[in-house]
């Protein structure tokens, strides 16, 4: 028996995305879409003087799925550095496409069932390669 696509958990994240709202000045800002299903993710990122992330703020346009993935991205990335994101960027990539195991970032087993479904995986991969190309860019502008 497989596990259903779309459950209650994935549902409950969808509607409650932390940081829901554009930051007024960001260091960087980075909209990514999904040509798959059209879903679309637009990332503010501010840093500290450490690197980290400080302030995170989201406007996502997306499935279920997406609104999902980003709810748990959101919820984990103050306080991470732009490699920490990048790290689980590529992880939750590797893992979507069946090259690794399943990311070290709470919460991403609940998206096994969706791996069958590689049509969804743009969509669920969105929120994570925003914040991770806007810390990174917010990074190298913090540098020069």
């Amino acid at each position: 028996m497989t596990a259903p696509l779309y459950n209650t958990e994935i549902l409950r994240l969808a509607a409650t995305i932390p940081h829901h709202e554009r930051l007024p000045n960001p260091m960087a800002s980075v909209e990514k879409r999904s040509p798959v299903c059209g879903s679309r993710v637009t990332v503010d990122v501010n840093l500290g003087p450490d690197g980290r992330v400080v302030a995170l703020g989201m406007q996502v346009r997306a499935c279920a799925l997406g609104q999902a993935a980003a709810s748990l991205m959101g919820a984990h990335a103050i306080g991470r550095t732009p490699g920490e994101l990048d790290a689980a960027r590529a992880a939750l990539t590797r893992w979507l496409a069946g090259e690794g195991d399943t990311p070290d970032w709470p919460g991403l087993d609940l998206f096994t069932p969706a791996l069958p479904h590689s049509a969804r995986h743009p969509s669920i991969r969105l929120a994570f390669e925003a914040v991770a190309e806007a810390a990174t860019r917010a990074s190298t502008e913090k540098a020069a």
